[in-house]
């Protein structure tokens, strides 16, 4: 599977288009609108404003199976450091994760499919906004995806600095982490700071709190269950000679396991206020469940790594990859409809910036790679002749 060298440069350009115009969550109009002119130019019909921003494109060619393919649209609140000529022209945000790439790719696999006359079946182009923590997969799936446009399987594609160009991996069962948030309010009774015996040191409960979690993963869950958890934020106090009345305490949780994931919500309720307690104070946990787990089925992930296979650029191909702890929201798409989700290398000779880095760019010669693997899923699935 190869795609033609027209549509690569047409890649090319709009991934640096994209570039230089990067929206953030649900406000990806300029895009959207890219999306949409672009696939009816290809003769799809076209959906705009599914889960707000997003797209679909549907090519239908008759009777037979339908695949969903997935790429996403946002941008981060970044402020680029690439030095690119066509880096970001607004200020304070960028593609720092690849999606103008994911784009490209979907779109060079549409032209490419458009022209294909030996296809039975319907293939729906979901280009979906806001994957960067605020859920547009869950808004597109609440806003009918699936049922106007069911899908037999779905499959979602991301860039992977780390891995080589070339390179493709996958595994059946969870890929990505869940995504879980908490905050915790640490409330005690205020002092002087050099009378700390007349209060209650929010402060030392909040220092406290935080050691104690560490015991989550390290005494509480199996060793064999991958668990991570962070403490990212730390507030409380204004004054050098205050202990304040309230501390507050924020963080993240990943998990591969959802019983795993649900034990680790309540452990961090029960060691908070049991350590608040202790001193005195009281500990108010707000814990909130996000992303699931991006978990792939195997029948999917099957007729991915064969896909891969008839990709000439793809000569590593993984189909038992270590998950990610990191989180994604084609886990909601994944909960709704079997699929799988993949990777494909984009370091060149040296290992570059890594996601969400402000001097990460995507690799351009990725793209034709890309939108092989979707062209190639799509004649696998619709029975090529």
């Amino acid at each position: 599977m190869r795609i033609e060298a027209e549509t690569v440069e047409r890649m090319v350009a709009w991934r640096r288009d994209l570039h230089a115009h990067p929206e953030l969550a649900f406000q990806e109009v300029r895009t959207a609108d890219l999306v949409a002119r672009e696939l009816a130019a290809c003769g799809l019909s076209v959906k705009t404003g599914l889960g707000r921003t997003g797209v679909v494109g549907t090519l239908s060619r008759g009777d037979g199976p339908t695949v969903g393919l997935r790429a996403d649209m946002d941008a981060l609140p970044i402020q680029e450091a690439t030095g690119a000529s066509y880096a970001s022209r607004t200020p304070g945000l960028m593609h720092a994760c690849g999606h103008d790439g994911h784009v490209a790719m979907l779109l060079g696999a549409a032209r490419h499919l458009a022209s294909r006359t030996d296809l039975s079946g319907t293939v729906h182009l979901i280009f979906q906004p806001a994957e960067e923590c605020e859920g547009g997969g869950r808004a597109m799936i609440e806003d009918g995806l699936f049922r106007l446009f069911p899908c037999d399987s779905v499959y979602g594609l991301h860039n992977w600095p780390g891995l080589p160009l070339g390179t493709f991996a996958t595994r059946v069962g969870a890929i990505m982490a869940s995504l879980d948030t908490f905050e915790i309010t640490v409330a005690g009774f205020g002092t002087h700071a050099a009378m700390p015996e007349r209060g209650t040191d929010t402060l030392v409960v909040a220092s406290e709190i935080v050691l104690a979690l560490q015991t989550i993963v390290s005494r509480r869950i199996a060793p064999t269950d991958p668990v991570v958890l962070s403490v990212t934020q730390i507030h409380g106090g204004d004054a050098y000679n205050v202990i304040p009345e309230r501390a507050f305490i924020r963080g993240t949780v990943r998990c591969l396991d959802e019983a795993v994931r649900k034990r680790v919500a309540e452990l961090v309720e029960a060691i908070a206020g049991g350590t608040a307690g202790t001193h005195g104070a009281r500990a108010e946990v707000a814990y909130r469940f996000g992303y699931p787990a991006t978990v792939n089925t195997a029948d999917a992930v099957g007729v991915a790594l064969e896909a891969a296979g008839t990709v000439p650029e793809l000569s590593a191909r993984h189909g038992e990859v270590v998950p990610s702890m990191a989180s994604e929201d084609f886990a909601y798409m994944l909960e709704a409809c079997p699929g799988a989700y993949a990777w494909i290398g984009t370091d060149g000779a040296e290992r570059g910036p890594p996601l969400h880095n402000p001097a990460y760019d995507f690799n351009d010669e990725a793209l034709s790679i890309g939108a092989a693997y979707w062209a190639a899923v799509s004649t696998r699935m619709l029975g090529a002749r």
